[in-house]
């Protein structure tokens, strides 16, 4: 049904989609506001121009990845040399950020929600990407940029309302560029979900985010090269354009959480240019699959690989006058234990008081209750908007630093904790949810992401657990089947487990963990499955 949409009465009103678009999906009441037709004819503008882009540096993702497989490693690439030793600062671009109450440092100090200066609306690593999810996501936005959002919750009947006063500072965080919008077509194509994302948020809000004093601000997840960041430089300059608004007024986090993209730091701040306004130092998707790590628990920021890399991050952006922000710590707090409630707060300070000391612009964390400490740490310790006048002279790029492989212990604890990580945090992404507290951690994809990586990793080397037990294809299985019955069990039955999505999410676990080949993410999988659901 080529340029129509179906709406809630099975309707077909071909005249509110542009020509050559399809919308595979339910036209809610309340959609056409967001779905409109300019805003859809600039999306397929889009689309249209960078979609095959897309195409091609995910080619080039295989290509690389191939490569590494086959025996390579990544490296600081000599045909960029000239830009890492250039001199070109960002400083324009990252005043303009910090005079808006700051995006990824200046004087925002802690993105989060609730009290906090900043807040990243994730579509995301923490939000699974069903056609509901992410249209009225779109609205929840719309309303929050106009200062309307509110929600009653149908159970409690409690309602939520932004509080009178100054809000914190939107920065939209889209897809990555390896996940698809398959409910929308152009020319028979699935748009990028990245570009989806990106440009319903932008031509919604890019004006009237101006006339309230901030401005269309982007965190970008999930590149693996600086040509990347080229594309989205290219789809910036393009949508600012078409919408007649000045170049230069989008400004983009990158998050740096790849392992090929702790070398391309210099590049990704060349490529964004005006645009750019720093780069985030990420935690759970820095692993390389040929590197057997030790216990997920044993990865903390202060290993050496992680130093060498989060202190490459301030040198490199205080280099160029733009922000480096620390990482999002994931722990939450812990009800009906005082003792480990405190121990919990006490990780996550002195977590924020190594990455002040580091020097470090700004930091953020998953839970609203950990706000007050990242406050208090960065207040204490930053006296000043920023620290981008910290150099960092004392830090050397090291190529053998970034890739070396951290020693610890590898335990059938851990195994069964990724294990079972993986199977409920995929139960619950399948059924619509994206970021589940499980464990004491909140868990997103790029943390389930870590745990099934590990335990592939381990399978494909034969790692020996506890010092004795080889971990084998067997044993994940025997484990996944254990799991299984111990969720059966806490649920009360067959008949609440089956009515959860566990089968299906154990399915995936075991094709992640014990498949030939490490998959690239183990969200588009899983995404197969929400769309033949029909969500």
């Amino acid at each position: 049904m080529v340029g129509q949409i179906i709406d809630s009465s099975g309707a077909h009103p071909a005249e509110g989609i542009p020509k050559g678009m399809d919308i595979l999906a339910e036209m809610r009441p309340g959609y056409e506001e967001i779905l409109s037709r300019d805003a859809l004819t600039f999306l397929a503008g889009l689309a249209r121009k960078y979609g095959p882009r897309v195409s091609e540096l995910l080619e080039r993702r295989r290509q690389q990845q191939a490569r590494y497989d086959a025996g390579d490693k990544p490296g600081f690439l000599p045909e960029t040399k000239h830009v890492r030793r250039g001199g070109r600062r960002q400083g324009a671009a990252a005043a303009a950020l910090g005079s808006a109450d700051g995006v990824a440092g200046g004087d925002a100090r802690v993105p989060a929600c609730a009290g906090a200066n900043v807040y990243m609306p994730d579509f995301e690593d923490s939000n699974c990407p069903t056609w509901d999810n992410m249209v009225e996501g779109q609205i929840n936005l719309r309303d929050a940029v106009r200062g309307t959002v509110s929600y009653e919750d149908p159970r409690s009947g409690k309602k939520y309302a932004l509080k009178e006063g100054p809000r914190a500072t939107l920065v939209m965080r889209p897809r990555g560029w390896h996940l698809w919008e398959h409910h929308v077509l152009v020319d028979g194509e699935a748009v990028p979900g990245a570009l989806f994302d990106f440009a319903l948020y932008f031509y919604h809000n890019a004006r009237q985010l101006l006339a309230s004093g901030h401005g269309p601000y982007f965190y970008l997840p999930k590149m693996q090269s600086h040509l990347e960041c080229r594309l989205w430089n290219e789809v910036f300059v393009e949508a600012q354009r078409e919408l007649g608004i000045p170049n230069g007024t989008i400004k983009a986090t990158c998050l740096i959480e790849t392992l090929p993209a702790a070398f391309e730091m210099d590049e990704f701040i060349y490529e964004l240019r005006d645009h750019m306004a720093g780069l985030n130092c990420g935690r759970w998707d820095y692993i390389d699959p040929t590197r057997v790590m030790p216990d997920r628990s044993y990865l903390t920021m202060e290993m050496p690989f992680m130093r060498a890399y989060t202190q490459l991050v301030v040198k490199t952006c205080h280099r160029r006058g733009c922000f480096a922000m620390g990482g999002m710590s994931a722990m939450i707090p812990i009800k009906n234990d005082a003792a480990a409630n405190q121990a919990v707060m006490d990780k996550v300070r002195a977590d924020k008081l190594r990455e002040v000391q580091d020097g470090h612009d700004g930091t953020w964390v998953a839970h609203p209750a950990l706000i007050p400490i990242a406050k208090e740490v960065f207040d204490e310790h930053m006296k000043t908007p920023n620290q981008i006048s910290r150099q960092r002279d004392d830090v050397q790029p090291d190529a053998e630093a970034l890739l070396q492989v951290p020693e610890g212990p590898r335990t059938e604890a851990t195994l069964r904790n990724n294990i079972a990580v993986c199977i409920r945090y995929m139960a619950a992404w399948i059924g619509g949810t994206g970021c589940v507290p499980l464990y004491n951690l909140m868990e997103d994809a790029a943390t389930a992401e870590i745990s099934r990586a590990q335990v592939w990793q381990w399978v494909r080397y034969g790692a020996t657990l506890d010092g004795s037990k080889v971990c084998t294809p067997g044993l994940v299985r025997q484990v996944i089947e254990e799991e299984l019955q111990i969720i059966r069990r806490e649920l009360g039955g067959s008949e609440a487990f089956a009515a959860g999505e566990y089968l299906d999410a154990a399915f995936l676990t075991k094709l992640m963990c014990i498949g030939r080949e490490l998959h690239d993410f183990l969200t588009l999988p899983a995404q197969d499955i929400i769309i033949a659901m029909g969500l």
